[in-house]
């Protein structure tokens, strides 16, 4: 790390950017009507707020003086904030063409255009005229505060295509400074391959290695600069997610210099933005293993592991053409997009399949004769829930002109992302509380059923009393086989689970003109969806959390990581490919020796090659959390994975981080 490197990195974290904000945001009134007019008001009134800022040590710039993203309200007063959110844009549309060009072809087609289209184009050329007049704005403001290398680099972009990474790298971080102030949790998509040609004209020009790395840290760096204004459920929760590495259908790899260069960059600069989540597959070297294993060993929460060979299959087969499938990045947390053709909403909605079970065991356990006839009961609720998807509608977000720049097919037809101008349409329902529901049934399974220990009514009265007056029941139950142990009683019933509830909701339609998809994850639903979920048949108490995604539950007495990674990877998972991690906590005695880490490596290793979809690793150390709570102030770049994202521990609300302090910590 150059010391230019090290002064911008103690600037960021000791949050001294926040000196340089405004003390309000702002909020923007529009007609309700949901305009183009409705969006370019909020781009004006933000653009009005802001002015150039400058830091010591930074190339980039292009920071909000903003405390929060801007918010907009109807002409009556009422909140109006559809913001579209979880899109991958293809950067390289504008990146690789400059806005000249763009705007030789805006103006071109609004020409000829009528109608919508019309004012699709008039939009477009509105958004990129703010964005070049700021740009010139930013020029001489840096010229004359003597930050003369971004100066130049201004001279010509955006106007032009870039001719080196550094270009690349500011052309991209002026894209995200307009793309946030009207859409939420917009990604960062293949950096290493929409980036590689850039890197490749700094290699043939002679820069050497360690010139690159510092570009690629500077710009890491500044990407967490303004994090905390976007929006999210906590801090650190921005979209601010990358995807390196893959495979194409040829099966050769996609993992090239650069993407190295953006592990080494995220390694030295240990901040919690860009999240890096890795494509792997059965080809995989053992070396880049390795190289994510010693990410976790940092305490970053990441690399993600995302598996082509279960996640590819299982988009071909939801409709996704091959090309486009091979192409997939992820969406803020783990979901499955395709950068520039995907408009799809994968977190529109949850199915809280513990609730689902609870609710099935309370109205209708004591009229069971069969476990058989339970898990009807369960299977009815689930399709009940399946088939209310068909009445979610999506909220009608804003218009996107500068996001619908950066989607294929927009420029040409006129028509805006939000409104059909994206191929892809898709919906997706998260999969909460997996693992409670397989350790409810279990229980009910073997003792209810297989043992008949316990009456169905002592059962459903400790329930529905929460337990109170039942201890001795509620440690049976806790004592009751639990998911992740890889026994034949819940590996049965989670597959069962799994299929029933990929069966119901797989290839649905949707309002959109696409179709449904399953996932395993559950986002922040853990914790506010259990909540309203009453005591549960595995012991679990009332409202108390679930898992995160699709991990063991909370408390379950496990007998290590390979038994988990065995249960969790059994089953076929290409039917739940809306996203949705297998989540280990590792204690960081694990990484004391080169032997630990080679132990953690290979245990990723068995994961994808037992077929499992994505897996991510916590790094931990209890003791140090319980610290932290205490003594916050001692801890300021203290990073945990929370649920698909990497935030700092002290930011994060007190159930969030007793939720990471209540995980199981394993040793390999």
């Amino acid at each position: 790390m150059t010391e230019r490197v090290q002064k911008l990195k103690d600037f960021i974290i000791d949050r001294r950017y926040r000196q340089t904000r405004l003390a309000e945001g702002v909020t923007v009134t529009v007609s309700g009507n949901n305009t183009y007019a409705d969006t370019l008001a909020v781009t004006r009134a933000v653009m009005a707020k802001e002015e150039p800022v400058f830091y010591e040590n930074d190339i980039f710039g292009f920071y909000t003086r903003l405390p929060t993203y801007a918010k907009t309200v109807l002409t009556n007063g009422e909140k109006f904030g559809y913001r579209a959110n979880n899109v991958t844009p293809a950067y390289n549309l504008l990146i690789d063409r400059g806005l000249r060009v763009v705007l030789q072809e805006l103006n071109a087609h609004a020409s000829t255009a009528v109608s919508e289209a019309k004012e699709f184009y008039n939009a477009a050329l509105e958004t990129l005229g703010i964005m070049l007049d700021y740009c010139e704005t930013y020029r001489a403001a840096a010229k004359a505060r003597g930050f003369d290398r971004l100066a130049a680099a201004l001279e010509r972009v955006p106007q032009e295509a870039p001719t080196s990474l550094y270009e690349a790298c500011l052309f991209h971080k002026i894209l995200l400074f307009f793309l946030r102030q009207t859409n939420d949790h917009i990604t960062l998509g293949r950096f290493d391959q929409y980036m590689y040609p850039y890197y490749q004209m700094d290699v043939d020009r002679g820069a050497s290695r360690e010139e690159s790395l510092e570009t690629l840290e500077l710009y890491f760096l500044s990407l967490n600069v303004d994090a905390d204004t976007y929006m999210g459920v906590q801090q650190g929760d921005n979209g601010s997610s990358m995807v390196l590495g893959g495979f194409d259908a040829d099966g050769r790899s996609q993992f090239n210099e650069l993407s190295s260069l953006c592990m080494d960059a995220s390694l030295e600069v240990n901040v919690i933005d860009p999240k890096i989540n890795l494509r792997v597959g059965k080809s995989t070297p053992d070396e880049l293993y390795a190289l994510g294993t010693k990410m976790t060993k940092k305490g970053l929460g990441f690399p993600q592991y995302c598996n082509d060979d279960v996640i590819v299959p299982a988009l071909i087969r939801l409709g996704y053409r091959p090309e486009d499938a091979w192409n997939y990045t992820v969406a803020a947390c783990w979901e499955p997009i395709i950068p520039g053709l995907g408009y799809d909403i994968p977190n529109i909605t949850t199915t809280d399949l513990a609730h689902i079970t609870a609710d099935a065991v309370n109205a209708h356990l004591a009229e069971c004769d069969t476990f058989e006839q339970l898990l009807a009961f369960v299977k009815d609720g689930i399709t009940r829930r399946a088939e209310e998807l068909k009445d979610i509608h999506a909220v009608q977000f804003m218009y996107a002109p500068l996001l619908s720049l950066l989607t294929y097919d927009c420029l040409e037809s006129g028509r805006d992302i939000s409104r059909g101008g994206a191929r892809y349409n898709n919906y997706g329902t998260h999969g909460a509380g997996i693992s409670t529901a397989v350790d409810s049934l279990a229980a009910i399974k073997t003792l209810v059923f297989d043992e008949k220990s316990v009456e169905k009514t002592e059962l459903l009265t400790a329930l529905a009393t929460n337990f109170e007056g039942y201890t001795t029941l509620r440690n049976r139950l806790l004592d009751a086989p639990k998911m992740g142990n890889g026994d034949a009683v819940t590996d049965e019933i989670s597959g069962w689970l799994l299929r029933e509830y990929a069966d119901a909701v797989n290839g649905k339609p949707n309002v959109a003109g696409g179709v449904w998809r399953a996932g395993t994850g559950s986002a922040q639903m853990y914790i506010r969806y259990a909540k309203e979920c009453p005591a549960t048949a595995d012991g679990r108490l009332a409202g108390a959390p679930y898992a995160c995604s699709f991990s063991p539950a909370i408390g379950a007495r496990l007998n290590g990581p390979l038994s988990v990674i065995r249960s969790f990877t059994k089953h076929d998972l290409t039917d739940t490919i809306n996203g949705g991690p297998l989540t280990i906590e590792l204690h960081d005695n694990v990484f004391r020796n080169a032997e630990g880490e080679a132990k953690v490596a290979a245990l990723v290793k068995l994961f994808v090659l037992s077929g499992g979809h994505q897996f991510q690793l916590n790094t931990i150390n209890r003791d140090r959390l319980l610290d932290a709570q205490a003594h916050p102030e001692q801890y300021p770049n203290l990073i945990v994975r929370v649920w698909g994202w990497s935030g700092y521990f002290c930011e994060l609300d007190l159930p969030f981080q007793n939720h990471i302090i209540a995980r199981t910590e394993f040793m390999v």
